[in-house]
C-alpha cells in the first residue's frame, strides 16, 4: 500500500472497522513519511460479473461507474460520502447475491434508483431523467407525481 500523497510504503493503521453492510473493511491510515492521513477499503473479490448493456454488449462490472452516476445525481445535494458508500455497497451486495455471471444494466439502474429514492428524491429525479431518457417536461412531471403519490416528498424548492 502506497501513500496517495508521497508514494511512501511506510504507514500505520489508526482505525479499522467493518462497513455497515459488512462487505468491506475500512482502514484509516497515517503515512509515517509525510504525516497525512488517508482511507483504504478492503473488499472481497468473488470474480467478475459481466454487465449486459442495452445494445447486448458485455463489460466487466465496475463499482466506480455506479459511484460516478450516483455522484452526478447527488451533486450539491445534502447526501454524505458515507451514505453514497453505503448505497454502493448495498447495490453491489445485491448484484453479487442474485447474479452469478451476468446482470443487465437495466437491473443496475433500477437498483440505483431504489437507493436514491430512499435517500434524496431530487437526486432520484436527476438520475431517473438520464436513466429513463426523459424527452420532455411532461415525463418529469409524471415521474414527480408518481414519486409524491408513493410517499416521496420534496422539500427542495429549486424544482
Amino acid at each position: 500500500m502506497k501513500c496517495p500523497f508521497c508514494n511512501s510504503t511506510l504507514h500505520k493503521v489508526l482505525d479499522k472497522r467493518e462497513t455497515k453492510t459488512g462487505n468491506s473493511i475500512r482502514r484509516r491510515r497515517e503515512c509515517l513519511t509525510c504525516g497525512r492521513r488517508f482511507t483504504t477499503y478492503e473488499r472481497i473479490d468473488v470474480g467478475n460479473i459481466m454487465v449486459v448493456k442495452r445494445d447486448q454488449s458485455r463489460q466487466p462490472f465496475d463499482r466506480e461507474k455506479i459511484k460516478t452516476g450516483i455522484l452526478k445525481s447527488t451533486e450539491k445535494r445534502p447526501v454524505t460520502t458515507q451514505q453514497i458508500e453505503i448505497m454502493i455497497d448495498s447495490i453491489e451486495s445485491t448484484i453479487r447475491k442474485e447474479y452469478e455471471k451476468e446482470v443487465h444494466s437495466l437491473t443496475i439502474g433500477t437498483l440505483i434508483m431504489q437507493e436514491l429514492k430512499n435517500i434524496d428524491p431530487v437526486a432520484y429525479i436527476r438520475f431517473a431523467s438520464v436513466y429513463k431518457d426523459f424527452r420532455d417536461i411532461d415525463e418529469f412531471v409524471s415521474e414527480i407525481h408518481g414519486l409524491q403519490n408513493k410517499g416521496g416528498t420534496f422539500h427542495d424548492e429549486s424544482i
